[in-house]
Order: structure tokens, then C-alpha cells, then sequence
């Protein structure tokens, strides 16, 4: 058969665009407010193949939107969603002590255990730390029965909103957070540090740039210095990074707090934090922070089989408070440190 009458036999193939598949669009009456919402065409469409065709794309929405929702895929199993994952960030964080590991896979955590009736608060994954991931996923494999929504927060905005006055000192001071290990509230240091060695503790406390302490009874006390607020490595823009908000009393109830004084002194507490030079931070000032958080938060209903990407510097996160079962699963990766900086 000559070359032409092969080419006349070979039957025409109909090539899709892989932006056809989906459609991005908006939260109901949130036009062009965070998150990004990624949906399928055709509920056939292959979340994992999709993404590994529109990585580019993911990335450059990730950095304009802070957010993306992926809503009304279907995920077989929780390591789909490991899969999804990893085909947008290879290296997924295995090391997160403070986050509960799922059984089924070493790259995928539950949320931390916080009570379910109490909010917890609007924060960026490891801000207190000198390394943290820049990416965070969040697949709702179980949605609560009433609330349980995990609300976001562009640290832009908040660093824009924040009294000027206030970020001015954050900015030239940093934060101080202080922290008491085995105090029988909280983690204790094994389970954070996934070790029971000390030398293995203290190797890694200088690795990172915390001063530490031993104290008696097997207690450990760390203090670290870390910055309030950060440039964006690819954007430029300022962001408001800081956990105060989980760190410092005056965020908390007002019965949780009275305990804890009844419980324990100042110096014994388990978590608190300062300004950089070891100078307290005011509570009306706190105060003012949650106020700039709570305005701009964004809230919504999960579904079963969301996820949520987020750009971790770019986007704070809180959990609202809950009734009946919730299932959420968590992976996180593209990991920075202050030194790249």
C-alpha cells in the first residue's frame, strides 16, 4: 500500500483540550473572590490526569487566587487524593509531628484534635517554625453534620488591614514563641518531635534555631524567634505570617484562660508567645488582629469529595466548630525555610 493510501485508512482522532474538561467558576455570589472553583465537565473526568496535563495552569491560578477548589470529582479512596497531591507537589511533608498521620499512608494526616464545639482559630501551617510547606491540601472525605466549614483568609488583606502602627512593631520586633512540653495539656515532646532522644531533640532545636531547656520531671521548654511578617517568594507581596493567634491567651475562651492561670504560672504555661524581645503583647491587640481575621474570613459548606488547594503563605485557615462525625484528610509539601529567604 502506497503512503498515501495508508494516510487515506488512518481514521481522524478528535483531540479534547484538557481545559475542556472542567469548567472554573466562583462560590455562589462570590464572583471573582477566592477560592478558585475547578469543576468536571463530565463527572468521568480523571481529577489525577487532568492535573498532571494543567500543572502550569494550577500554579499561576494558585498564586492570583490563593485558593482552588476542586468540587464534584469523584476520589475512589484517600490515596487518590495522595496521588492528586503528589502529582502537584512531588516531595509531600512526612514529618509533621503536630498533625495526626493517617494509618493508610505516610504522606496523609488528620486534622489536629481540637474540640469540636470551640473554633479554632485562623492560622498558616507552621508559621511558628523556621521551615513550613508552602502547599496545603484538604480532601473532606466525610462532611459534619452541622458546620465543621474550614474558613480562609488571604494574609495579604490581613496585612494590609492590621493598624499600621501595630505591624510597624510586629515587623521590627518578630514573635517569641514559647512553649512547655509535658505539662499534661497538649502534645508532649515525643509525639512532636517523633523521637524519644534527646540528643536527637537538641541537634534538631539548633538545627532550627530554637533555644531550648530541660526541666525537671522530663519537661521540655523551647523558645523561638520567628518573623511576623514575610515576603511572597514569587510575588513580592507582604504577607501577615504569625500563629499569635494560637499561641497567645487572650484568643482564648474566657473560661480555658481563667484555668489555665488557676493551673499554671506565666513561665509554666503551655504555649504563649511575646513580641521578639521578650515584650508582651497587648491583649486589645489581639484582639484587633482576630477582628482584621474574622471580616475577611470565607466560609463555606464542604462536600463530600472536595479539596481544598491552598497557597500556605498566601492563605490562612481556621476550623469552624462542629456536630457529629467529620472526616478530613490532609496532605501538605513544597517545603521552604527561612535560610531560602
Amino acid at each position: 500500500m502506497s503512503a498515501i493510501n495508508k494516510f487515506k485508512h488512518i481514521k481522524p482522532k478528535v483531540v479534547v483540550q484538557p481545559a475542556q474538561l472542567v469548567s472554573l467558576g466562583s462560590l455562589p455570589n462570590r464572583e471573582g473572590v477566592s477560592p478558585l472553583v475547578i469543576q468536571p465537565v463530565e463527572s468521568s473526568v480523571d481529577l489525577v490526569a487532568w492535573a498532571k496535563d494543567n500543572t502550569a495552569m494550577l500554579e499561576e491560578q494558585l498564586l492570583k487566587h490563593g485558593a482552588i477548589l476542586f468540587r464534584g470529582f469523584k476520589l475512589a479512596n484517600p490515596l487518590v487524593f495522595e496521588e492528586f497531591a503528589s502529582t502537584l507537589c512531588q516531595d509531600l511533608y512526612s514529618e509533621n509531628g503536630e498533625h495526626p498521620r493517617e494509618e493508610i499512608s505516610g504522606n496523609i494526616y488528620t486534622p489536629v484534635f481540637y474540640p469540636p464545639e470551640k473554633k479554632l482559630l485562623w492560622h498558616n501551617e507552621n508559621s511558628f517554625n523556621a521551615t513550613w510547606p508552602v502547599k496545603i491540601w484538604f480532601h473532606c472525605g466525610r462532611p459534619a453534620d452541622q458546620g465543621g466549614e474550614t474558613p480562609i483568609v488571604d494574609s495579604r488583606a490581613i496585612y494590609q488591614q492590621i493598624d499600621p502602627a501595630i505591624v510597624a512593631e510586629f515587623e521590627q520586633k518578630n514573635v517569641m514563641y514559647v512553649r512547655n512540653y509535658g505539662t499534661g495539656l497538649g502534645l508532649n515532646w515525643q509525639t512532636v518531635f517523633r523521637t524519644k532522644d534527646k540528643g536527637e531533640i537538641e541537634a534538631y532545636c539548633r538545627r532550627e534555631h530554637i533555644e531550648f531547656e530541660w526541666k525537671d520531671n522530663d519537661r521540655l521548654k523551647t523558645f523561638q524567634i520567628r518573623p511576623a511578617v514575610l515576603k511572597h517568594p514569587q510575588t513580592g507581596e507582604k504577607v501577615w505570617w504569625n500563629q499569635a493567634t494560637h499561641w497567645h491567651t487572650a484568643c482564648l475562651d474566657p473560661d480555658v484562660r481563667a484555668s489555665l492561670f488557676e493551673l499554671f504560672a506565666e513561665d509554666d504555661l503551655p504555649r504563649c508567645c511575646y513580641l521578639g524581645d521578650g515584650s508582651p503583647i497587648a491583649d486589645e491587640v489581639m484582639e484587633h488582629i482576630c477582628a482584621v481575621y474574622e471580616r475577611n474570613e470565607i466560609s463555606f459548606p464542604w462536600q463530600q469529595g472536595d479539596i481544598v488547594m491552598l497557597d500556605n503563605m498566601l492563605m490562612a485557615h481556621a476550623r469552624n466548630p462542629f456536630k457529629g462525625a467529620r472526616k478530613l484528610y490532609v496532605a501538605m509539601g513544597g517545603m521552604m525555610s527561612l535560610n531560602d529567604l
